[in-house]
């Protein structure tokens, strides 16, 4: 409890600090999609304040500057040689919420959350198997090398019926013109509206990019770490619990596992009695060193600014990391685990504990060359990547190794008209010897009238995730011998003014998965998916817009993949700008998914499985919501699940949809959330 309530009083300190002593961000009030949009008019701005001091009051104080708050900030994420500006759209919701729009979580922000829109795993290499709160975790991949002109904060808290909280903290500086570091910070506490449902999930990440003075030699670093904390109830007893008149309040449903002895409300506790615990750390560091032609621009008498267009580059990519996943039960019922999982305990209440451990150091050696001297967007690179993974399982520590190979060609046209990516990798010792990835793409930008068209195919074939061996920890007594899955990806994406238009099909061979509580299995025949999505903002007067999705989702009924034919969201809002700084976004949005047979969870060992007698046929989750931004400050007021609004036995709030068979979802919540950004 000590440990929240510091990073809760630090974070409210700092805001406090900026607020008082940080402008707020002047320009943020008239942009459409990023900061970064638009507002490098801060030089020109102030020559026109000096020459129009006559503009100056009685009293003699000058008339503010408000470009003086402006900003010019972008980021890059990693490998992408696309330069992005940050959003601060407030229309939708799901940009800054924990979950997904299109992902289900088992009825609690945090817990095990799985996808409505299917992606098959593409991964190869190493993969311990645990992907079920992988949407809460920040990651080396998703990690934003910025740059920008000033320091930029960021701050947002949310605040939910049940006690539920989201915290989120961002810092970004350049401390030199050519060094930037940065922060960001995630926190979710949880206590649910069931027993045995809180949730306690922390998130941290350091970066920072620096490139010499002569521009020859650079480097980036990233540190990412997550503690992981979800409760496991395994589901309420009975469905008909949920319209007993004398079970309004969702603690007295009984639930699977966990129980009254092991409950506990306070958002601040942090024990997880019953349910999984997951802890990563990540080092990630790249350097490089160019050879090429230098240049150099003499500014004034004292100021030289040095050009420099590589021609060859050395590179070294350094990444660390370290996992662990338990799972953990201080009151197990035997009755239960006999009857998911066929384990016998010694007492009908006893203890229960799984876990297993993972570190892994890479070594990553590359050599980049670039043909074009002026654009270093296009490039062919070549290396080999050499992992040393080791791991503690059962109290026994097992060691293994890999060698993998790579190659890209990449090429974005100077004009920024066309984008080409052909990239592969092997596995040719080691583990996971014959992995290997392919992936190409093709991209057309028109104009902005008709968008980008983009073409796309993959190709990967791996090893199942080491959860499917049977020498995991949590592999509770499979014994199978499994083939490499196959998975072949392509499709089309086109984004425009009229319609934004996806098409892609899968193709899985050889798909691993679980078909019980523990049982796996592997699918022998072709598994064929089509996806079909699209998404249009349609304004149907000058105030009101009506923004849809749609995807729709077609597989054989008999494979081991299940998905609902039809998603989509909607969302009608009254939106504009009004007076001089307010931006308003109010309305109504809804999400619907046809009936499925969705998946069952197995709270031992994390994993979604396939099940084939409930079809979860649910009402359209159905919210109201006032949105509001004025300059650097966005507030956001909710009512969400009124779909669960029932007359039976009287009103109440009972009617809930399911996430997974004996799962329910939330009830009816008030969410209230703010944002600020700051400038200095």
């Amino acid at each position: 409890m000590k440990k929240h309530l510091f990073f809760t009083l630090f974070f409210s300190s700092f805001a406090l600090m900026a607020s008082a002593q940080i402008p707020l961000l002047k320009k943020i009030g008239s942009l459409k999609k990023g900061i970064g949009d638009n507002i490098n008019q801060a030089n020109s701005s102030q020559q026109k304040s000096n020459s129009n001091k006559s503009a100056t009051d009685s009293l003699g104080f000058e008339h503010r500057d408000d470009s003086k708050d402006s900003i010019t900030i972008s980021y890059r994420v990693l490998d992408s040689t696309r330069r992005n500006n940050l959003d601060s759209s407030i229309d939708d919701f799901s940009k800054y919420f924990a979950v997904p729009s299109t992902y289900l979580c088992l009825g609690n922000n945090g817990a095990a959350a799985t996808s409505l829109i299917f992606e098959p795993n593409k991964k190869i290499g190493f993969d311990p198997g645990f992907n079920a709160f992988d949407i809460y975790k920040y990651t080396i991949e998703g990690t934003r090398f910025y740059n920008t002109t000033k320091s930029f904060s960021s701050l947002s808290y949310q605040l939910a019926s049940g006690k539920e909280q989201l915290l989120k903290a961002g810092y970004t500086k350049n401390i030199k013109p050519n060094f930037n570091i940065g922060f960001d910070y995630k926190l979710i506490t949880s206590p649910g509206f069931f027993i045995t449902q809180n949730t306690n999930h922390n998130a941290y990440r350091f970066f920072g990019s620096y490139q010499g003075k002569r521009k020859r030699y650079a480097t980036q670093f990233s540190i990412v770490g997550n503690n992981i904390r979800a409760s496991e109830n395994g589901g309420i007893q009975d469905a008909d619990y949920l319209s007993d008149p004398y079970r309004k309040n969702r603690f007295t449903v009984p639930v699977n596992l966990g129980g009254l002895s092991a409950y506990s409300n306070n958002p601040f506790v942090t024990t997880v009695s019953t349910g999984n615990q997951q802890k990563d750390f990540n080092l990630f560091v790249r350097q490089f060193y160019d050879f090429g032609k230098h240049d150099s621009i003499e500014i004034n008498d004292s100021t030289t600014e040095y050009l420099f267009y590589p021609k060859l580059r050395l590179q070294h990519t350094f990444t660390s990391s370290s996992t662990a996943y338990k799972y953990i039960d201080i009151v197990a019922d035997s009755s239960v685990y006999s009857k998911w999982y066929g384990m016998t305990l010694n007492t009908p209440v006893g203890s229960l504990l799984f876990q297993e451990s993972w570190k892994s150091l890479k070594n990553d050696f590359s050599i980049i060359q670039f043909p074009d001297t002026k654009n270093t967007s296009q490039f062919f690179l070549v290396g080999a990547t050499i992992q040393n993974i080791t791991g503690i399982i059962k109290e026994e520590k097992i060691s293994f190794y890999n060698l993998c190979l790579h190659g890209e060609y990449r090429n974005r046209s100077r004009n920024k008209l066309w984008d080409i990516l052909a990239k592969g990798e092997l596995y040719v010792n080691g583990f996971n010897s014959g992995d290997y990835h392919s992936s190409a793409s093709l991209s057309r930008y028109f104009n902005k009238r008709f968008g980008e068209v983009s073409l796309f195919f993959m190709n990967s074939n791996r090893i199942p995730s080491f959860i499917f061996d049977n020498r995991s920890a949590f592999n509770l007594g499979n014994n199978n011998s499994y083939n490499k899955e196959n998975v072949i990806s392509f499709g089309i994406n086109s984004n425009n003014t009229f319609l934004n238009l996806e098409f892609k099909n899968h193709l899985i061979s050889n798909y691993t998965y679980f078909k019980n509580y523990y049982q796996s299995e592997q699918y022998s025949k072709l598994i064929n998916l089509t996806q079909l999505s699209l998404s249009k903002k349609i304004k149907l007067t000058k105030r009101w817009n009506w923004s849809t999705e749609l995807t729709f989702q077609q597989v054989d009924l008999a494979a081991p993949i299940k998905v609902p034919f039809v998603f989509t969201r909607n969302r009608l809002a009254y939106e504009g700008k009004f007076f001089k700084n307010l931006i308003l976004s109010t309305g109504v949005e809804a999400r619907y998914y046809t009936a499925y047979k969705a998946y069952n969870y197995s709270p031992v060992i994390s994993q979604f499985f396939v099940q084939d007698t409930v079809t979860i046929n649910n009402l359209p989750d159905i919210n109201l919501f006032l949105h509001f931004r004025i300059k650097g400050f966005a507030g956001y007021l909710r009512a969400e699940n009124l779909n669960t609004a029932s007359f039976q036995n009287g009103f109440g709030w009972i009617n809930n949809n399911f996430a997974a068979p004996l799962y329910p979802t939330q009830g009816f919540m008030i969410r209230f959330g703010i944002q600020w950004w700051f400038v200095n």
